[in-house]
């Protein structure tokens, strides 16, 4: 597993700057085409909620692109801050390999 420094572009971020931006969309908009509340657009661009699989298949098909591409998104930025949080790399650290408990 590769460990970077530098977290990982947020969802919101992919969101707001390529293709939101680009295409010239309002939260509103995407809120509407996806058929949810521009609250959920918004909690998405600012980082306050994570993708979840309905979600990346309303946004696949919105953007026409993949579910997968926004999972993995959201997945590299869950591994990021599980890795960065001195409470939770210490926990996933006190794990063992299941091969040195019954050897």
């Amino acid at each position: 597993m590769i460990i970077t420094k530098r977290k990982p572009v947020s969802v919101g971020e992919m969101l707001t700057e390529e293709f939101l931006g680009p295409l010239k969309l309002t939260q509103g908009q995407l809120a509407k085409a996806m058929g949810v509340s521009r609250r959920t657009i918004n909690e998405l661009c600012t980082g306050k909620r994570a993708v979840t699989v309905d979600t990346a298949l309303m946004l696949a098909r919105a953007f026409d692109n993949t579910p997968d591409f926004w999972l993995n998104i959201q997945r590299r930025n869950d591994i990021w801050d599980a890795l960065h949080t001195p409470k939770r790399r210490a926990r996933i650290e006190k794990a063992m390999p299941v091969r040195e408990m019954i050897a």
